[in-house]
């Protein structure tokens, strides 16, 4: 999907709170060309790797108002520390091996207004003894909160009362999720249904990352989400329905050297399809590497190659916050052909100066033919803008 370890800007957001126990290094797992994915395992947490995220993003629908509009995202990541990797291991179960993190935001399209919230655990992972070879069936939950963890046997991710949990045969998920938070005015209870088969990503499901071997991840998404539940906003409570997409990746490689940020789009279109791009930059902002997939209703996946992937800035907004300017409309070119990409709000951009210093634009958009026709829907993430993010 999205670049590697762009996955909602994580590692950059948080770099302070892992560095308090340290990246792991010399026993990560990393993914490798041929590596065959199976499910429900890889639905599940991969603990032997350094990071980790379940990603889901939509457009919502008030129920008995249509013209309420609403996107949504919800990002649950997993980060491995080195404690993890301390030889002989710690046999202490609070020992924190991982950190879990989740990120929930929505952005209200009538009111032009983005809202967001977050919460941050310790995990201690599968037990000490067992190694991802193994493939554990029981884990060891607990630390900063009750109930932290991740399953290692299919999607079921968990920060207290925040949740992200799937069922149902690999071809027909039923995923499940909840997260509430009343300092940030909003809240979420939804329901998404898959209405087609696992998408692989890259090769396989080997995404690279660079034109450099070794910059890769394990990257699946589902897309088309048939999407129902209900809105907690400002004391309201309002019924939705719409379409959603989820990424789900993982990754012991760090970033190219010479990569410094990224633009990256996952699209549901109206017949259908699915279409992913996403273009990793230098410092002078030309493109390293790029990639992205196409997959019409019924068909095999598309893959892009770099070079058949072009994305041109447009019209801009300038944040009157953090003073970046964000290209907000986008011309993109690939295999599925030439389209327009608009901000549904130009005000997307999440502020984290006050906690870690960075800063970043993730926002709902539409996706438009070259008659101007919109055709889609899904989510734009833009990063660098307002300075390199340091990972």
């Amino acid at each position: 999907m999205s670049p590697n370890q762009s996955r909602r800007a994580w590692m950059a957001r948080h770099a302070a709170l892992i560095g308090a126990w340290g990246l792991a290094h010399g026993n990560a797992q990393s993914q490798s060309p041929g590596d065959t994915l199976r499910f429900p395992r890889d639905f599940g947490a991969h603990p032997g790797t350094r990071i980790e995220w379940w990603y889901v993003t939509g457009m919502l629908r008030a129920s008995t108002a249509p013209d309420e509009l609403y996107g949504f995202q919800i990002t649950f990541f997993r980060s491995r520390t080195a404690v993890a990797d301390r030889q002989p291991p710690s046999a202490s179960r609070l020992a924190p091996r991982h950190l879990l993190f989740a990120h929930a935001a929505l952005t209200d399209v009538k009111a032009g207004r983005l809202l967001h919230a977050e919460r941050l655990a310790r995990w201690s992972g599968p037990d000490a003894s067992a190694t991802a070879s193994t493939r554990p069936t029981t884990i060891t939950p607990i630390t900063m909160t009750p109930a932290s963890h991740a399953s290692l046997n299919d999607t079921a991710v968990r920060i207290g009362p925040w949740h992200l949990q799937r069922g149902g045969a690999p071809g027909a998920s039923l995923y499940q999720g909840a997260w509430q938070d009343d300092d940030a005015g909003f809240g979420l209870a939804l329901s998404l249904q898959a209405t087609q088969p696992v998408l692989l990503q890259g090769e396989e499901g080997y995404s690279r990352k660079s034109p450099r071997p070794g910059h890769a991840s394990g990257y699946y998404s589902q897309p088309q989400l048939r999407t129902t539940g209900e809105l907690q906003l400002q004391g309201r409570r309002i019924p939705v329905e719409g379409t959603a997409w989820l990424d789900h990746e993982w990754s012991s490689a760090l970033l190219d050297p010479e990569a410094v940020d990224w633009d990256w789009l996952g699209l549901n279109l109206d017949d259908g399809s699915a279409l992913t791009v996403f273009r990793l930059r230098r410092a002078d902002g030309s493109a390293l590497w790029a990639g992205g997939s196409l997959r019409r209703p019924g068909q095999a996946v598309r893959p892009f190659a770099p070079h058949e992937v072009q994305m041109q800035p447009g019209r801009t907004w300038r944040s009157a916050a953090t003073n970046a300017v964000y290209p907000v409309e986008w011309v993109i070119a690939t295999p599925a052909g030439r389209q327009a990409v608009r901000a549904l709000v130009d005000a997307q951009e999440l502020d984290n100066r006050s906690r870690t210093g960075t800063v970043y634009w993730e926002g709902i958009s539409s996706l438009h033919d070259e008659a101007g026709r919109r055709i889609g829907t899904g989510y734009l993430e833009m990063t660098g803008y307002a300075g390199r993010l340091q990972l």
